[in-house]
């Protein structure tokens, strides 16, 4: 399947672990370290029409989360604070023709593909 891409974190398990079933179903996504390659606002925004919109994006658990007060907060709002700080970005987001998952646990993945 071509067109699949993950917003990848190498120290994230679940993350290595979508990857890896990614690759098992025969696919080689391109990965976007999006730590070292932030995504931009616009990028951040089709994401969010993809995934359900950008709370589905957000790190809850992230503390930077409860200080910015982003629990429920506008979509606007979030977007602006993943794209100032990609660390709240939710990890792994996978994104196939069949739409774009933050794929916590890793198996949700295969929904994707």
């Amino acid at each position: 399947m071509p067109d699949v891409k993950i917003y990848f974190n190498p120290k994230c398990g679940t993350a290595r672990s979508a990857l890896a079933l990614i690759r098992e179903a025969g696919i080689e996504p391109e990965i976007i370290e999006y730590l070292k390659t932030p995504p931009s606002r616009a990028e951040l925004a089709a994401l969010a029409k993809l995934a359900g919109g950008a709370a589905a994006l957000l790190r809850e658990k992230e503390p930077l989360a409860a200080e910015l007060g982003l629990k429920g907060a506008a979509e606007g709002k979030i977007l602006d604070a993943i794209a100032a700080n990609p660390i709240l970005l939710n990890r792994p987001v996978v994104v196939t023709p069949k739409g774009a998952k933050a794929c916590r646990p890793a198996e949700l993945v295969k929904e994707l593909l």
